[in-house]
């Protein structure tokens, strides 16, 4: 019998977030989860070919192995680089 962990997948957007609670076998990994949860079905955004994942906030590859209780992030494209942006105000004088 194989062991099972209990992760999960969020994503958010203007509109709708959700957050999908799976139970998954030891060994799955961040993409394998995210396809489990149906969440890139939802997300018309998302390059579902390469996802832009993260665990707790921090960028990780797709196959990253999951370990119980991870929270599998799953990030929509930037609208706007935040360094262009920065350097924008910066030059307006407003720091």
């Amino acid at each position: 019998m194989s062991e099972h962990l209990t992760v999960e997948v969020a994503y958010a957007c203007p509109e709708w977030q959700q957050i999908v609670v799976l139970e998954v076998e030891v060994g799955t990994s961040a993409l394998e989860a995210v396809q489990l949860s149906g969440l890139l079905a939802r997300a018309g955004d998302i390059d579902a070919a390469a996802p832009k994942l993260g665990i707790f906030g921090k960028a990780v590859a797709g196959d990253t192995v999951l370990r119980e209780g991870d929270r599998v992030e799953l990030y929509r494209p930037l609208l706007a680089d935040p360094k262009e942006v920065r350097r924008r105000r910066a030059a307006q004088g407003r720091g």
